[in-house]
């Protein structure tokens, strides 16, 4: 039996779970190409924009405006009145389509990519092929967007480069006091780096291990010295602390693919599936929530 209750279901492919300034959940349904704001109180939920295109990864700069990520022509959109504008081209350094997205405080903007067709991949060999140990993906590049656009490259070499959170640095070696997790999907771990003052990534390392659990981490959330990981494969999120030890795991009613904290909620987009084969054509995706205290 699940530990979440179903909010709202109807989704195609629910994405890029963030708390907005305002407090409610803002997300991106992939083939709906929308963007949603919901009051996780009243059930609200507003269409805050809608474009012709495939949304993913979400933030704002620090003045309010919302970037979204446009996952085909691997770009970054910028909300401006009723229209999403281009805020910044990464595809020179994304090589598939452009997905999740972390933005900081200062308006920095970490977006990663696939790095290759993994749906056509599945679609050829099967799932069962990302588990085989001679099973070496392409690395890609994780981009890292500057407030006025500018883009460079923040890391390179990530097996799918997925979700992503912002923690304290327990070291304090950091220069800006914290560090950057990203999951990559089909290494199945979670790899961190220390952020300099002026969002640049340095020594990197592997964060915690998760292959031994069946966890191909995809969306992540900070909490406190943890992240909640959604896994991909599972129907459950899992809170995970460095060094790979589970301190928590939250059953939902289908896979879990992308996770937030939301005050006291935990919130889980869920989907039976990924594949654009089942996914696109219905609509079976749900948003489920989880107290925390």
């Amino acid at each position: 039996m699940a530990d979440t209750s179903v909010l709202r279901d109807g989704l195609h492919f629910g994405e890029g779970p963030r708390r907005g300034p305002d407090g409610r959940l803002y997300y991106s349904d992939f083939y709906a190409g929308e963007v949603h704001a919901l009051d996780l109180a009243t059930g609200d939920d507003e269409v805050v924009v809608t474009f012709d295109g495939q949304p993913s990864g979400l933030g704002w700069l620090p003045d309010g405006r919302l970037l979204v990520v446009s996952m085909l022509d691997r770009t970054v959109r910028r909300l401006e009145g009723d229209d999403l504008v281009l805020h910044a081209d990464i595809s020179d350094i994304a090589t598939f389509h452009a997905n999740d997205m972390l933005v900081d405080s200062e308006g920095r903007a970490y977006v990663g990519n696939f790095g290759f067709d993994l749906h056509g991949l599945i679609d050829d060999v099967g799932i069962a092929r990302l588990l085989e140990p001679d099973f070496e993906p392409p690395g890609a590049a994780l981009a890292l967007v500057q407030p006025d656009g500018s883009v460079s490259v923040a890391a390179e070499d990530l097996k799918f480069p997925n979700g992503m959170a912002l923690l304290p640095d327990p070291t304090g070696e950091s220069e800006s006091g914290n560090i950057l997790v990203v999951a990559e999907t089909v290494a199945f771990q979670l790899t961190s780096f220390s952020v300099d003052r002026n969002g640049s990534l340095q020594n990197r390392r592997v964060w915690a291990d998760v292959k031994e659990f069946g966890i191909a981490p995809d969306g992540i959330a900070g909490d406190g010295d943890g992240v909640w990981v959604a896994p991909a494969l599972q129907p459950a999120v899992f809170r995970v602390t460095e060094g790979g030890k589970i301190t928590n795991k939250v059953e939902t009613t289908q896979t879990c693919f992308a996770v937030a904290v939301v005050g006291d909620n935990l919130v889980c987009l869920t989907a039976p599936d990924s594949n654009p084969s089942v996914v696109k054509p219905d609509r079976l995706g749900k948003i489920e929530i989880h107290p925390l205290n």
